[in-house]
């Protein structure tokens, strides 16, 4: 039994080393190499609507609604100790710190990066990714590499969204529906957020997910078994392995921002 188990672990050690090496391999295909902005600029237009703009309203949704509770419980909390009017600093550095990026982070890897492992899987299936290269045309190059610009330009804009829809939302149920004077909640947010630390400590966390996310969704579909199984299982490991490696990741990136 014990023979069994240490087995069965380096076996799902040896295939995530292996599947980290291809998925590297892949990317390094896709990315190194003499750019070519001419032929690949619709592509990258057409894959910015695709994963950017469709993923807004979304995004947009979420962030009212997270601000919203996160007002609301803020005030609750904050009352108990005479200190609504720090409601303000509460919501934006909630949602600047930790929430903003990584909620779009989780919403773009169920939304975009499923639907990227998804059409990839489905090229693979319907054998397109060899036509291109029977056509000399190389497929991580025409198909990967749009598609991972796309991802990473579009998760940081997103988190922006985000964040100021989500201050909104707080500043709604602080200012218009309880009764904080707006004076106090939005002097409360300019003191006590770092605009140099916080929201760049925000950007490198979206980028670092768009980068994880994308790679992720991309080499799932890339490297999935070309039927109607293997696209779903692949589609449902993007999900998977995108939330869990987004988590892990903020966990690091917060320990060496704020962890001193």
């Amino acid at each position: 039994m014990l023979l069994q188990a240490l087995a069965s672990l380096g076996r799902r050690g040896i295939h995530f080393c292996t599947s980290f090496g291809r998925s590297g391999l892949m990317l390094y295909g896709a990315l190194v190499g003499k750019p070519e902005f001419r032929k690949q600029w619709p592509l990258l237009l057409k894959q910015l609507y695709v994963v950017g703009v469709q993923s807004l309203l979304i995004i947009m949704v979420s962030g009212l609604f997270i601000g919203m509770v996160l007002g609301l419980q803020g005030y609750l909390i904050l009352t108990t100790y005479s200190a609504e009017a720090s409601l303000g600093m509460m919501v934006a550095l909630s949602l600047l710190r930790e929430l903003g990026p990584v909620v779009t982070a989780l919403l773009f890897a169920g939304r975009a990066g499923s639907a990227l492992t998804a059409e990839i899987g489905l090229m693979k299936a319907t054998e397109q990714l060899s036509s291109l290269e029977m056509m000399a045309v190389d497929p991580l190059r025409r198909v990967i590499t749009p598609r991972f610009w796309a991802g990473f330009i579009s998760m940081p804009v997103l988190t922006a969204i985000f964040v100021a829809v989500g201050i909104l939302g707080g500043a709604m149920v602080g200012v218009d529906w309880k009764g904080i004077d707006d004076g106090f909640f939005w002097a409360a947010m300019q003191d006590s957020v770092s605009w140099h630390t916080d929201l760049l400590n925000c950007l490198i966390k979206s980028v670092v997910f768009a980068i994880t996310v994308t790679w992720i969704a991309l080499y799932n579909g890339y490297d999935c078994i070309p039927t109607s199984e293997g696209i779903s299982q692949a589609t449902t490991r993007t999900v998977v392995h995108a939330s869990l490696a987004v988590l892990g990741v903020d966990f690091v990136l917060t320990a060496m921002m704020f962890g001193n």
